[in-house]
C-alpha cells in the first residue's frame, strides 16, 4: 500500500485537476492543499509512530486532522488509520498499544447518528488488533485530551463541567437548561476571562481519572467510569500540562493559582488518583512551572521552571527535578543560557532530552541527570515532538527549518551533531523556489545580529531581488521553523527575498539578548533591525531601493513603530498589530504578563500610536475580530488615525484594512489564507513595484 496523495484544486468537485505549478508556492490553491503534520506519538513497544496530520476538508473551507501510522523503521509507507468526517485528535497509546483518540464522531449515546457541529468530542480506543474504533469515554461538555499511565494503563482525561456540577447527569441538565432559556452570559469571579480567541467559561477544565479500558470485544463496549479528581476547580486547570505515574497512582499537573491585582502563577501539584487529594511539588512565588514529565521508575518529576519576569528583567527557564513525594527540587542545567522545553526521559531513567532554541535552530539535547553533562544529538535545524525508543538506542522526533516543514526523523542516542535518519511520511516536503542564506552583522553595541534570508530562484546581481524585511511575533521567539501561516516561500515564488531576522528581545542567543530589548521595544529591537536590514540590502542580489517591511502580533508592532521611525520602506503590512500600548496593556487577555514589563510610563514611551504624524508609508491593516491577545480595538485606532492624517483627496488613500469578521490572532481557513495573501500581493504590487491598484476578487 502506498501513502495518500493529495488531488489537485478542482478534483473534489469531478474537475480535471489544474495543471501542476512550479512549485506549490506558485499556485495559492496547490499551496493550501499540502498536508500539514503536527504531532507524533511512539507505541509503547516502539512497533509504530503515529502523526496528527491535516488535510482540507472536503469542501476546502477548513482543515481535519487525521491520524496517520508511521513506520519507525523507514521501510514501509505512511498508512492512514482513521478518517472520522470531523477529525481526530489528542492520540494516546495503551500499554498493549491500542490507540486512543478524541473525535466528534457519532457514538451509541449520541442524539443523532450523524456527525455535527453541536457533537461534543468522545475519547475513542481502536484496538491494537485491528477492527472498528469504539467510544470508550464521554462527557456532556467532551472530551478535550488523555494521558495513560504506561504500566497501569490508568486513564487521565481532561474534560469541562459547568461549575457546581455533580455528575454527568447534573452537568447535563445545567446545559439543557442554558439551552431551554437561551442562556450565553458568564458571570465571571476573577481574572482573565479570555484566552486568545475564545471565552473562559462558563465551562471549568477538570481532570478525571478512570481504569484501563478493554480493547476487545462488543460485551467489553461499556464506556468507562471517570472519577472527577479536581471538582470546583475554578480556572486552576486553564491550559493545564499534566503526566501520570507509571502506577497510575499519582496525578501530576500544573495549577493555576490567582494571585492580587489580576495576576496568576502556575504551580506543579501532584493528585492522589484515588482520593483526588492534592499536594505541592512546586509553589515557590518567583516561579512558575510547566510540562511535568514523571520517571520511569515513579520517582522524579523533571517540568520547565519559569522565573518570572519583573519590570527589571525578563524571565528566565530552566529544568527543574523534584521528588514525586515532595521535598527540595534541584536545577538540572544552571548553565545553560538557553531555555529549555520539551523534557522526555530516557527508558532507563538516566537522561533527559529536551530542545531549546539556540542561534535559529532549535537542537535536541541529551542532559544526563546524575552528572548534569549536556549532550547536543542534532544541530541542524528545530526539531519538537521527542519520543525515546524502549530499546534506550533510538531517539525520534519531528525536524522542521525555514525551508521544510515537519517531518518524521530517527536519531542515535549515542551520537552528537549528526544528520538524522528521515522517516516515511505522508509526503515527502514540497520543493521550495529558492533557497535559504544567512545574513550578519553587528548592532551598535557590538552585539552579534544574524538573519535567515529566503532568496528566490534566479535572485543575482544581474537581477537583484526586491526585499521584503519580515518580523517576528512574541515577542521572545525565534526565526527557526517553518511556518505554514507565515510562509516566505509564497513571496519567494513571486521574486522576494525575504528577511527573517532575530532582533534584541529573541530567544536563543542568550538571556541577555532579550535583556537588551526588554521594556525597550521601540530601541534596541528597532534598530536592531534597521542594522540587519541595511547588512542584506548590502549584497549585491539584493535591490534596496524596492523594500517593504511586515509584522504581525509583536511583529505588527513593530511594523507600526518602523512606520513611525523611518520612511525607507515602500510599504508596511501590519498584522494583529500594537498600536496604542496604554490601551492594549488593559484589554489584552493575559494584562498581567504585560504590566509587569510594561509600565505606564513604558508603554507610552514604545507606543507607536505616539508617532502617527510622521507616518508618510502606505499600510496595510490586517485584524480578526476575535483576536484575543491583540483585541480588535487596536487596528479600528490605528485605522482611524490614518484615515484622519490623510490630508489629499481620498481617490488618493494609499492605506487598506483588510478585515476579518470570526478570524482570530492568526488566520486559520484555508480560503481567508487565500485572501491574505492575494491582497499582500496587491498591495506590494501597487506600492513595491509602482502597478495600478488591483483589488482581490473575493474582497
Amino acid at each position: 500500500m502506498t501513502a495518500e496523495t493529495t488531488p489537485g484544486p478542482g478534483a473534489e468537485a469531478g474537475q480535471d485537476p489544474v495543471a501542476d505549478p512550479a512549485t506549490p508556492f506558485h499556485d495559492l490553491d496547490h499551496y493550501v492543499a499540502l498536508r500539514r503534520l503536527t504531532g507524533m506519538w511512539l507505541a509503547p513497544d516502539g512497533g509504530q509512530l503515529v502523526a496528527a496530520v491535516q488535510q482540507l476538508a472536503p469542501d476546502r473551507k477548513s482543515y481535519l486532522s487525521a491520524l496517520w501510522r508511521i513506520d519507525p523503521y523507514g521501510d514501509r509507507p505512511a498508512r492512514r488509520l482513521t478518517r472520522g468526517a470531523s477529525g481526530e485528535t489528542s492520540p494516546a497509546f495503551l500499554p498493549d498499544g491500542s490507540l486512543l483518540f478524541v473525535s466528534k464522531r457519532p457514538h451509541a449515546e449520541s442524539e443523532g447518528s450523524k456527525e455535527s457541529d453541536d457533537e461534543k468530542p468522545a475519547l475513542w480506543l481502536l484496538p491494537a488488533a485491528g477492527g472498528e474504533a469504539r467510544a470508550v469515554a464521554t462527557r456532556p461538555g467532551g472530551i478535550a485530551g488523555v494521558a495513560v499511565a504506561r504500566a497501569a494503563g490508568t486513564l487521565i482525561v481532561s474534560a469541562s463541567a459547568l461549575p457546581g456540577a455533580k455528575t454527568p447527569d447534573d452537568d447535563a441538565e445545567r446545559r439543557k437548561d442554558r439551552r431551554d432559556h437561551a442562556v450565553a452570559a458568564i458571570l465571571h469571579e476573577g481574572y482573565p476571562i479570555r484566552h486568545w480567541d475564545h471565552d473562559l467559561g462558563p465551562d471549568e477544565v477538570r481532570l478525571f481519572a478512570a481504569e484501563r479500558p478493554l480493547a476487545g470485544d462488543a460485551e467489553e463496549d461499556e464506556p468507562v467510569d471517570l472519577r472527577d479528581l479536581t471538582p470546583e476547580p475554578g480556572r486552576a486547570l486553564d491550559e493545564a500540562s499534566y503526566d501520570v505515574s507509571p502506577d497510575g497512582n499519582t496525578l501530576v499537573t500544573t495549577w493555576g493559582v490567582r494571585l492580587p491585582r489580576g495576576d496568576v502563577r502556575a504551580e506543579l501539584v501532584a493528585v492522589d488518583t484515588a482520593t483526588g487529594e492534592r499536594r505541592v511539588l512546586g509553589g515557590d512565588q518567583a516561579y512558575e512551572y510547566g510540562e511535568p514529565q514523571i520517571s520511569p521508575d515513579g520517582q522524579w518529576v523533571a517540568c520547565v521552571r519559569h522565573l518570572r519576569s519583573t519590570t527589571e528583567a525578563p524571565a528566565d527557564k530552566t529544568l527543574w527535578l523534584v521528588p514525586l513525594t515532595g521535598g527540595p527540587g534541584r536545577d538540572l542545567t544552571p548553565e545553560l543560557d538557553l531555555w529549555p522545553t520539551g523534557p522526555r526521559w530516557s527508558p532507563d531513567g538516566s537522561v533527559l532530552y529536551f530542545v531549546a532554541d539556540e542561534l535559529g535552530r532549535a537542537p535536541v539535547f541529551a542532559l544526563e541527570v546524575d552528572t548534569g553533562d549536556i549532550r547536543r544529538l542534532a544541530a541542524d535545524a528545530a526539531y519538537t515532538n521527542l519520543s525515546p525508543a524502549p530499546d534506550a538506542r533510538s531517539l525520534y522526533a519531528l525536524r522542521t527549518s525555514i525551508d521544510a516543514p515537519l517531518a518524521p526523523v530517527r536519531l542515535a542516542v549515542d551520537r552528537e551533531d549528526q544528520t538524522p535518519t528521515f522517516l516515511r511520511g505522508p509526503d515527502e516536503a514540497p520543493a521550495v523556489p529558492g533557497h535559504v542564506s544567512q545574513v550578519r552583522t553587528e548592532a551598535a553595541d557590538g552585539t552579534p545580529l544574524r538573519a535567515w534570508l529566503v532568496l528566490p530562484s534566479g535572485a543575482s546581481s544581474d537581477t537583484p531581488a526586491p526585499l521584503l524585511l519580515w518580523i517576528h511575533g512574541g515577542p521572545l521567539g525565534s526565526w527557526n521553523t517553518w511556518s505554514w501561516r507565515w510562509n516566505p516561500w509564497l513571496m519567494a515564488a513571486r521574486g522576494y527575498a525575504v528577511l527573517l531576522p532575530d532582533p534584541a528581545l529573541s530567544t536563543g542567543y542568550g538571556r541577555e539578548f532579550v535583556k537588551r530589548g526588554w521594556g525597550r521595544w521601540g530601541a534596541e529591537p528597532f534598530t536592531d533591525l534597521m542594522s540587519i536590514t541595511d547588512a542584506a540590502c548590502a549584497r549585491d542580489d539584493i535591490d534596496e531601493q524596492t523594500t517593504a517591511a511586515m509584522g504581525g502580533s509583536f511583529g505588527g508592532y513593530m511594523a507600526n513603530w518602523v512606520a513611525g521611525h523611518t520612511d525607507r520602506f515602500k510599504a508596511i503590512v501590519t498584522h494583529a498589530s500594537l498600536w496604542a500600548l496604554d490601551q492594549f496593556g488593559p484589554t489584552t487577555d493575559v494584562a498581567a504578563y504585560w504590566y509587569r514589563e510594561l509600565t505606564p510610563e513604558r508603554a507610552l514611551a514604545n507606543s507607536p500610536h505616539m508617532f502617527a504624524d510622521r507616518i508618510r508609508t502606505p499600510m496595510l491593516v490586517v485584524h480578526g475580530d476575535r483576536d484575543y491577545r491583540v483585541p480588535i480595538g487596536e487596528a479600528l485606532r490605528l485605522w482611524w488615525e490614518l484615515s484622519y492624517r490623510h490630508e489629499g483627496e481620498p481617490d488618493d488613500f494609499p492605506h487598506r484594512f483588510l478585515y476579518f469578521p470570526d478570524e482570530n490572532h492568526w488566520v486559520l481557513s484555508p480560503q481567508h489564507a487565500k485572501v491574505w495573501y492575494d491582497t499582500v500581493h496587491a498591495f506590494l504590487a501597487w506600492h513595491v513595484h509602482d502597478e495600478p491598484w488591483a483589488r482581490p476578487d473575493l474582497v
